[in-house]
């Protein structure tokens, strides 16, 4: 079976591409590389550089690679920029979403995974945070992710295609092999940006407010592995080949951890006492992010290999140190 992942190119796509690469799949990677890196794609696979939203590309690569599932991670993730530009991330997240649905309909694709998050929650008041949680989101980012979702459930009542959206919450680390992690430098992850301050790649690390109402003042954050992440998707992927209906999921370990305590263990990992300054909040981030993950483990059987936080920021300082020697070999 031909897997076409798009943004496969980019962070959590790469590491879908990893996974469906390691289990054996054949993998079509379609990427504009806005923001994604040819290098991280790899070697089995097949790039093409285009975007998500034309139909008709879309539609040509469905037909002449046999495409039987999506897996779709193209889209803007930057909540504060999605404050300051809503009509863009409509555009990314929505309206191409939408195009690539139609394409999977037209060309009879009946199987489709959806990278989703925990923003369509928004400032939930409980914690954990379920699937039934009222769906609230506080962002266009998260509106943006929400409105897919709804597409995809209307288009499966209507249509032969089934979907499996996984609403992640914090992803972060890096490919424990050192194959891929996040690469763009100007990332907002805290665990991203912790280790690049550790390495001296930045002056200091920013904590946006610390007047949250959680015992230390700072956001808590469930934080996720990125291959177990992309492991849950490769699960998902085989609970569709199964032939089950549709289902919505959470992505989370179930456990939380602040801003300061992401920062302290950093700290510790990295031994290296980096500068952090205080800023006021940034519009669209809620105070407590933190899944009731049941669902998706009783499901998908799904069982994280990497469910620490001092591992999870190792394989992102490990990976961060190998960027910082490329582009100094390549300076």
């Amino acid at each position: 079976m031909t897997v076409l992942v798009t943004g496969g190119a980019g962070y959590i796509g790469s590491h879908m591409v990893l996974a469906l690469a390691d289990a054996g799949k054949d993998v079509v990677v379609l990427d504009d590389l806005s923001t994604g890196f040819e290098w991280m794609v790899h070697s089995s696979a097949t790039l093409i550089e285009g975007d998500v939203g034309d139909e008709a590309l879309v539609s040509d690569i469905i037909q002449k690679h046999g495409i039987k599932a999506i897996a779709h991670f193209a889209g803007s993730i930057v909540v504060p920029e999605s404050v300051t530009d809503p009509l863009g991330y409509y555009l990314n997240n929505t309206v191409k979403s939408r195009s690539l649905i139609s394409a999977a309909v037209r060309s009879g694709v009946e199987k489709f995974l959806f990278s989703s998050t925990a923003a369509v929650y928004g400032d939930a008041r409980l914690s954990p945070i379920s699937e039934t949680t009222p769906l609230n989101p506080v962002s266009p980012y998260g509106t943006s992710k929400l409105m897919t979702e709804m597409m995809l459930r209307d288009v499966a009542r209507a249509h032969p295609l089934r979907f499996v959206a996984l609403r992640y919450f914090n992803v972060a680390g890096a490919d424990p092999y050192g194959r891929s992690g996040q690469s763009t430098r100007q990332a907002t992850h805290l665990i991203k940006v912790a280790t690049q301050a550790a390495l001296g790649e930045r002056s200091r690390l920013e904590i946006f407010g610390n007047d949250y109402p959680t015992p230390d003042g700072t956001c808590l954050r469930d934080y996720i592995h990125v291959s177990d992440l992309a492991h849950a998707h490769t699960l998902a992927l085989d609970y569709l080949d199964a032939g089950e209906d549709s289902i919505v999921l959470n992505c989370g370990y179930g456990r939380g951890y602040s801003v300061l305590e992401v920062v302290e263990a950093v700290r510790r990992v990295s031994g290296v006492d980096f500068a952090v300054n205080l800023s006021a909040r940034r519009p669209g981030d809620p105070a407590t992010l933190i899944a009731s993950a049941a669902q998706i483990h009783e499901v998908l059987k799904w069982s994280p290999k990497f469910d620490d936080l001092e591992a999870i920021i190792s394989h992102a300082l490990a990976w961060e140190n190998g960027l910082k020697v490329r582009r100094a070999r390549a300076a």
